[in-house]
């Protein structure tokens, strides 16, 4: 019988996979995923704040300090005052940072396509679409 104990399976797999996506982001743009996930966000809404952006990707505002103070020193991206909120940041992608974008996207394209063949398709989306509604749950259920 195979080991339902689910959120070890979870925390195991992610943990591999995490491994793996960072060896490859990292050897083909310099970047983490978690820093991926940071350029992505910030080519996806230019202007986005920290508080903004550490909500998108549900990390603490001191991690995301942290890392935007490591993607402007790699100058990945750009911080100016914001035009509409007192002591805020915006946050804006350099062209350095849509370069490390472009390197790294067909890797991560062919790292998701290499999941999809090992589990198959109809599971692979099955599978995406537990982890978005498992999300929403933990999202609306937050007790902190």
């Amino acid at each position: 019988m195979a080991d339902q104990r689910l959120y070890f399976l979870l925390q195991r797999a992610a943990h591999q996979l995490r491994l793996a996506a960072d060896r490859l982001c990292t050897s083909t743009a310099g970047i983490t995923t978690a820093q991926l996930g940071a350029l992505f966000a910030v080519r996806d809404k230019p202007g986005i704040t920290q508080q903004e952006l550490a909500h998108t990707l549900g990390q603490r505002e001191s991690a995301i300090t942290s890392m935007v103070t490591r993607l402007v020193d790699a100058g990945l991206i750009t911080k100016r005052t914001h035009p509409r909120q007192y002591r805020a940041m915006a946050l804006e992608l350099t062209p350095v940072g849509r370069k490390a974008l472009e390197k790294v996207r067909p890797v991560i394209d062919r790292f998701n396509e290499e999941m999809r063949a090992v589990i198959g398709a109809e599971a692979f989306d099955a599978t995406a679409e537990a982890m978005a509604r498992l999300d929403r749950w933990l999202a609306a259920n937050d007790p902190g």
